[in-house]
């Protein structure tokens, strides 16, 4: 049974999410406060913690910052309708994924299956070699490791599937949408603002930020494409 943590401080959001998510057969644990959210994570070691980003105390955004230094457990936020920005600025942080409130608990379980699928599964293009190196990179696609210039990448899910989706085809275009759908299992175009947020995280772990990429590239007006230097 999956286990869910559930980070609101709303009692009637919490409550209804609680109630929702245990119908669809999960076994969850709700906090309404950030600090009480990490105290809960040693605790409970849920597979998906479901964070609101509008916490009283320790803002949401350094909750999330906190438990992707700590663990690398699949992160769902969820956001006021229209705050874009904050959205956008959650995802950076190191979120998977995200629902906008009030979010239905048929949508809500399929993003947490989602999840749950990424986390226990690699991405496409597992039948290539157990070892590749691409310069100073390697990736062990069987493992699911991931190394840079000899040291251990600690990647979260997404950034995972997102480099095994791209490096599994090196010099291939991507869009956007492909890798939605690939990496999220996502359809809605308007979610496309995800993998931007997730290359970005990835560069950054490959320590791309402030120069030339050097692995994953920017194809103006098409999408993504990896290639070895």
């Amino acid at each position: 049974m999956p286990r869910i943590l559930l980070i609101e401080d709303d009692a009637a959001v919490r409550q209804g999410v609680v109630l929702a998510l245990r119908h669809q057969g999960h076994d969850v644990c709700a906090a309404a406060t950030g600090e009480e959210g990490l105290e809960q994570l040693g605790a409970f070691r849920p597979d998906v913690v479901i964070l609101d980003l509008m916490l009283p105390g320790l803002p949401g955004l350094d909750v999330c910052r906190r438990i992707r230094g700590r663990e690398q457990v699949g992160i769902i936020m969820m956001t006021a309708k229209g705050d874009s920005v904050d959205m956008i600025v959650g995802l950076e942080a190191g979120a998977d994924d995200y629902v906008v409130k009030p979010v239905q608990a048929r949508v809500l379980d399929a993003r947490i299956r989602a999840l749950l699928r990424r986390l226990d599964a690699p991405a496409a293009g597992t039948t290539r070699p157990r070892a590749e190196t691409h310069g100073d990179l390697g990736i062990d696609r069987a493992g699911l490791r991931v190394t840079h210039r000899g040291q251990q990448v600690d990647l979260a899910p997404s950034e995972l599937r997102l480099l095994l989706a791209l490096s599994a085809s090196p010099g291939q275009v991507l869009s956007r949408q492909q890798l939605l759908e690939a990496v999220w299992e996502h359809s809605y175009h308007g979610d496309i603002r995800l993998v931007d947020a997730c290359v970005k995280r990835l560069r950054g772990k490959l320590g791309e930020l402030g120069g030339t990429p050097r692995y994953v590239h920017t194809v103006r007006g098409f999408g993504y494409c990896f290639r070895a230097p």
